[in-house]
């Protein structure tokens, strides 16, 4: 399938590892030109790097951290200096730290707030006036299934992802009128950096093994495996294309269908 982003410039935020190195292989892939972020220049580069022995583009990469008030709209004006515009905004952070209630202060708290939400509207508000000077954009939120569906140990992620979603529902109403389309994929069980810390602090919780962890969750997946980035990069490249023209607004599981929730 043609997705129609060849040459579309594409900005892709924790972009050094994981799901945000997934999400933007999958668009360079397809031909977007993409500026990716991270808070180390040594790691950035070397996702940089990658990509470009994999898919044979010449990704931009950028060092910043999307939790700092005056980075997003830095991170957007080097994206448009670089590439000549921005039609795709994919936003991805590192999750908040886990816990229960009981073991996050508020200095945690706050953190979180800037990492996990501030984060996306500073991104969103300095994206906006260059994506609507595009024949169409695309927002993208790269957030997790405790949106949906509250996991034990994640209150902050419980707490702040779907607050992600309600901005990006807002957002896709106020913002269809300009073609612009926001959307938000809700991530489960993905062999990822930011995985294999969530087992180890729950097997730590447990007083068990990080491996007895994983297979725990793994036995939650219908298909008794867990996802790989790449499947979620490739999800992500669609609601970024011309062809999910008429996807707003969603909030969409990509789990492999662990979760129990219906919509």
């Amino acid at each position: 399938m043609e997705l129609g982003i060849e040459g579309r410039p594409a900005l892709v935020t924790g972009a050094s590892a994981g799901l945000g190195l997934a999400a933007a292989t999958s668009l360079a892939r397809e031909g977007a030109r993409v500026a990716l972020v991270s808070r180390d220049r040594e790691r950035i580069e070397a996702a940089a790097a990658r990509i470009r022995e994999t898919t044979g583009a010449s990704p931009v990469p950028l060092v910043g951290d999307v939790s700092i008030r005056e980075d997003p709209g830095r991170i957007v004006a080097e994206t448009v200096e670089a590439l000549g515009g921005l039609a795709i905004l994919v936003t991805n952070a590192g999750g908040p730290p886990s816990g229960d209630f009981g073991d996050v202060g508020e200095e945690e708290f706050g953190r979180a707030v800037e990492l996990t939400l501030r984060s996306v509207e500073r991104l969103v508000r300095a994206a906006l006036p260059h994506l609507r000077e595009q024949p169409w954009g695309r927002i993208v939120n790269l957030t997790s299934i405790t949106a949906k569906e509250p996991h034990g140990g994640l209150v902050l992620s419980n707490v702040l992802r779907p607050a992600v979603h309600g901005l990006a529902k807002s957002l896709a109403r106020e913002l269809g009128p300009d073609r612009i389309n926001v959307n938000s994929v809700c991530t489960g069980f993905t062999r990822t950096e930011r995985l294999t810390e969530l087992a180890a602090a729950a097997a730590a919780r447990r007083g068990t093994t990080p491996e007895a962890v994983f297979d725990g969750w793994r036995e939650l997946v219908p298909r008794g495996s867990l996802g790989r980035p790449e499947e979620i990069g490739d999800v992500v490249a669609f609601l970024c294309s011309e062809r999910a023209s008429y996807v707003n607004g969603v909030s969409l599981a990509v789990d492999g269908g662990e979760s129990h929730s219906l919509l």
